[in-house]
């Protein structure tokens, strides 16, 4: 063995050893993390000291001296005496979610026939679970029911027919129009933003000017404007006596949105692919449709997961953009309701306001930890 290959082995072998005990254990983290320098020390106290001084507080008003029942405005309008909050103080009202939670779930759906949009979720959550799962098989059939069958099947069962009675769009409301709108805008956006990405790299001129115009054209208008457009303006151009529902221009305005951003976060991915991946697929003989499905693509897609949750993210934040056109989603319908003088106290808006912010950092909280499950499943370029 020549000395270089011996001095290789040895470094190996080295790097490849266990940290000694006293760099291993939760007092070696601290140190190095939190009172490694004296700067760090000093902004770790500042910290604990805020934290000491916020949560008690925050504990206080959210659960502690909070209200949890009661039928009108009476049983919140009282104050904190004391406890750790300053007197005064009017403690989370968390009587007003629970007298309007269903409402906040379901807007002005018929309660009779709230048993519809529940066998939604169910079927949703059973549609999606087995795509979910990596072990779970037939990805195939999974999202042709995913994506296909449970579209057409929730769009009888919310809207109605069959036998079930008719419920307008109109009294929809609530977290269910912030999941519909949420849910045909990834399905729609995905598809369509590979599509985009792939047009926009295309070697075709006019294929590639119309992609360039569409997302450039798109991506440059807020969103408001885009949901302003498709409900007040797109009616104009349209034969007289023709009408198309509000919450379809909403979906379709929030899905062509989201499409023209998810068409860059895939052509990043594209970008990023090594020249000699197109190269080695021309070589086994492969046509471009084959070439992308089995190669580009699927690392394309697995580079830009971050990216693509990102904008869903933010995408099913901006739903509740859709109150510029006279639309209730979660937030909307929340603060519709502070103006029921019933329940008209001080710290009604903000207990409202905490119960929808926690229901939309719930869906984007666990969109982001799925997608880093993703992401560490697919991460397998340097394991051995």
């Amino acid at each position: 063995m020549s000395s270089v290959d011996q001095h290789f082995v040895s470094k190996t072998l080295l790097v490849a050893q266990p940290a000694p005990a006293s760099e291993r254990g939760p007092w070696h983290w601290l140190k190095k993390n939190l009172f490694a320098t004296p700067k760090d020390i000093v902004l770790t106290l500042i910290a604990v000291a805020f934290l000491a001084w916020t949560i008690p507080h925050l504990v206080d008003w959210l659960f502690i001296n909070a209200v949890w029942s009661g039928t009108d405005r009476t049983f919140c309008a009282t104050t904190v005496q004391g406890g750790t909050q300053p007197d005064g103080w009017n403690a989370a009202c968390w009587a007003f979610v629970r007298a309007k939670f269903v409402i906040f779930m379901f807007g002005l759906y018929p309660p009779d026939e709230r048993w519809r949009p529940l066998l939604v979720c169910i079927l949703m959550v059973a549609s999606f679970a087995p795509l979910l799962i990596p072990s779970v098989p037939r990805k195939g059939l999974n999202a042709v029911l995913a994506f296909f069958v449970l579209p057409i099947v929730s769009f009888f069962l919310l809207h109605g027919g069959f036998g079930l009675e008719i419920v307008e769009t109109e009294r929809w409301g609530g977290l269910l129009v912030t999941l519909v709108i949420a849910f045909v805008a990834i399905a729609v956006s995905f598809p369509f933003g590979i599509a985009l990405a792939l047009g926009r790299r295309s070697k075709m001129p006019v294929v590639r000017m119309l992609c360039v115009i569409f997302i450039e054209v798109i991506r440059g208008v807020p969103l408001i404007t885009v949901l302003f457009m498709a409900s007040y303006m797109l009616p104009l151009f349209m034969p007289q006596g023709w009408t198309v529902d509000k919450l379809l221009r909403a979906v379709v305005g929030v899905a062509i949105f989201t499409s023209a951003y998810m068409a860059e976060v895939i052509r990043g991915g594209l970008q990023a692919i090594p020249k000699g991946q197109f190269e080695g697929a021309d070589s086994l003989g492969l046509g471009y449709w084959q070439k992308m499905r089995l190669i580009i693509l699927p690392q394309a897609i697995k580079l830009v997961i971050p990216g693509i949750v990102n904008t869903y993210i933010g995408m099913f934040k901006d739903t509740s953009l859709v109150a510029i056109i006279g639309m209730f989603d979660l937030l909307g319908i929340v603060r519709q309701n502070f103006a029921d003088a019933n329940w008209a106290t001080a710290v009604t808006p903000v207990t409202g306001l905490v119960f929808a912010g926690f229901v939309f950092w719930l869906f984007c909280f666990g969109m982001s930890r799925y997608s880093g499950f993703v992401e560490r499943h697919l991460d397998t370029g340097h394991k051995r």
